[in-house]
Order: structure tokens, then C-alpha cells, then sequence
């Protein structure tokens, strides 16, 4: 998007500067609700024409930009989020939402030559790890985002029902159900240390093949879920037991030549990545409890790798 500035003044027009201000905000809202940083992208895109498409008389009518903005990418969301159900159903394999890497080691380089914009960087908290978007994906598109814009960005009930079109009491109501989804599917969290310390035993036990220490690490009944969008191989369906996800792992690194198995910081907790010849062919979440794996999620789309590799 290219932004003019005034003419004559050679400075960007104020109101201008501040419409832009609200990006991050909007692609934080929107990769929370959607779970991918490129459909989060088109939405915030789609949002910006859309106010761009006014009179500055309309856009001079309207009190709050920012909640103007708001409403529509969320708007926007919610017709995406409807309509990604119907996609899905098509999707070879299971779906993973988009990881994202810590923001120091975000690759800007892009396939297109361009440089992303650091307003693309999501901040990280506990409302993007992995086992929290994952647990969204199973909510309705009501429910999720009348609970993310309530609990995650402090809207109103009041706000919120504008949004999604239904009333406040209902809203109260979607984002009630919405916390009982998450308190019925999410493991006591490890302190971040003790998980940092399994992930990174995992790995070591992982390179030495050693299998007992690896077993000794997965919860007996720990379940790990591959996503390789018919694009790159990868396993259907969840794999449970730990027997056969051990079985999966070493398969993949029969498949793949001199893999570098390399700690990082998969959305905000400890992870890992695998590279082939310095590409990042895959990336590893992990979800913790106590000193236990319970939950892998190996995201190998490479449509899903762009913030890993320029490759």
C-alpha cells in the first residue's frame, strides 16, 4: 500500500497517520480470529479500501476510525471464518493454523522481492500459542470472535453485539461457551522454563535416537498432527500413542537427508524447526504438561513457512 503525503508539505497528513496507526492492531485481531497471517493480511487489506473508497466527507462523519476499522475487519473475519469451513472440508490432510516465529528471528524476505512490513508482526502472548488457536478453530465463527474481542482486545458486550449482529446478552453468551471450550481442552500450562527444558530434551533425545529418553518424554497417550496441505508429504490423520509418533518422526528423517533439528520460538512458547539444505521444512509446537509432550503439532504447508525461509 503506498501511503501520499500532502502536497507541498512534504509531511503525512495527521488523520492519515493515524488511520495507519490502527494496522498492527488490525492484523493482531485478525490473525487471532482466523488463525493465518496471509487471510489476516487480505482482510486488513480489504479493510483499508474499503475507508479508502469513501469521500473524506463520509470519512470525516465518522466519530472513531479505529472502531470503524474494527468493525469491518472483524465483520470481514466473520465471513471468512464462514466461508474457510466449506474450504476446509476440501483441504488434503489436516489443517494447522499458521505458525509464526519469535519477531527477532522473522524472515523479511519474501518470494516477491518484497520487504514485509514490521506492522505484519503479530504480538505474542498466551492468546497465540498454538493449543489456544487450535482449540478456536473448533469454536463457531460467532463464538470465536464474540470471545476474542471481548476477553483477548476488552470489547464491550455492547461493542461486540454491533459487531456480529446479535445481541449483547447473546454475545455474553458465545464468549461463556467459548471459555468452557478452552478450560475443557487445555492442559495445566508447564511453567515456560520446564517446557523450554522438555522441548529441548526432546530434540537432543530426538538427534541421539535415543528412543527411551523420547518415550519417557510423550505422554503415553500425547497425540501429534501434521498439516502438509497436499503440498508436501505428510500423515492424514492425528497420530496417537507415542509409540507411533516416534515412528512418524524417524520416518521423516529417513524421507530427509542431513536434518538440522533447531531450537525457536513457535507463537510466543519453546518449539522447534527442522531444516533440508538451510530450508525450514518444518516447524514443531509443542503443547506441555508437566514434565510431558501431550499435544505436536508439525506444520510442514510450505504456504504456511513464508515468515521461516526465504527458500
Amino acid at each position: 500500500m503506498t501511503i501520499q503525503s500532502e502536497p507541498g508539505g512534504g509531511r503525512l497528513d495527521p488523520s492519515l497517520s493515524a488511520i495507519m496507526g490502527e494496522r498492527r492492531q488490525l492484523i493482531n485481531l485478525a490473525y487471532r480470529l482466523l488463525g493465518s497471517l496471509s487471510d489476516a493480511e487480505d482482510v486488513v487489506q480489504e479493510t483499508y479500501t474499503r475507508w479508502y473508497a469513501m469521500s473524506r466527507q463520509q470519512q470525516d462523519a465518522i466519530e472513531s476510525p479505529g472502531a470503524w476499522l474494527t468493525k469491518v475487519a472483524s465483520r470481514l473475519c466473520l465471513n471468512v471464518l464462514s466461508s474457510a469451513r466449506a474450504r476446509r472440508e476440501t483441504y488434503v490432510g489436516e489443517w494447522i493454523p499458521e505458525p509464526l516465529p519469535d519477531p527477532t528471528e522473522w524472515i523479511n524476505g519474501r518470494s516477491d522481492g518484497i520487504t514485509a512490513d514490521p506492522a505484519d508482526r503479530v504480538t505474542l502472548d498466551e492468546s497465540v500459542n498454538m493449543a489456544f488457536l487450535v482449540v478456536l478453530e473448533a469454536m463457531t465463527p460467532a463464538e470465536r470472535v464474540a470471545f476474542i474481542l471481548h476477553d483477548v482486545f476488552r470489547y464491550s458486550f455492547a461493542e461486540v453485539a454491533e459487531i456480529v449482529g446479535r445481541t449483547p446478552a447473546a454475545c455474553r453468551q458465545l464468549a461463556s461457551s467459548a471459555r468452557r471450550r478452552i478450560r475443557a481442552s487445555q492442559a495445566p500450562a508447564a511453567l515456560a522454563a520446564q517446557q523450554a527444558g522438555v522441548v529441548r530434551d526432546f530434540k537432543q533425545a530426538w538427534e541421539a535416537k535415543d528412543i527411551n529418553a523420547l518415550i519417557g518424554l510423550l505422554d503415553p497417550d500425547a497425540t501429534a498432527i501434521a498439516d502438509g496441505g497436499g503440498v508436501v508429504g505428510a500423515v492424514l490423520r492425528p497420530i496417537e500413542g507415542a509409540e507411533q509418533i516416534l515412528r512418524s518422526l524417524f520416518n521423516l528423517e529417513g524421507r530427509l537427508r542431513n536434518l538440522t533439528i533447531m531450537e525457536r520460538t513457535v507463537n510466543g512458547q519453546p518449539g522447534l524447526i527442522a531444516q533440508h539444505d538451510g530450508v525450514t521444512v518444518s516447524v514443531y509446537a509443542f503443547e506441555v504438561a508437566g514434565d510431558r509432550i501431550k499435544h505436536i503439532w508439525a506444520v510442514r504447508n510450505p504456504d504456511k513457512l513464508r515468515p521461516w525461509t526465504t527458500g
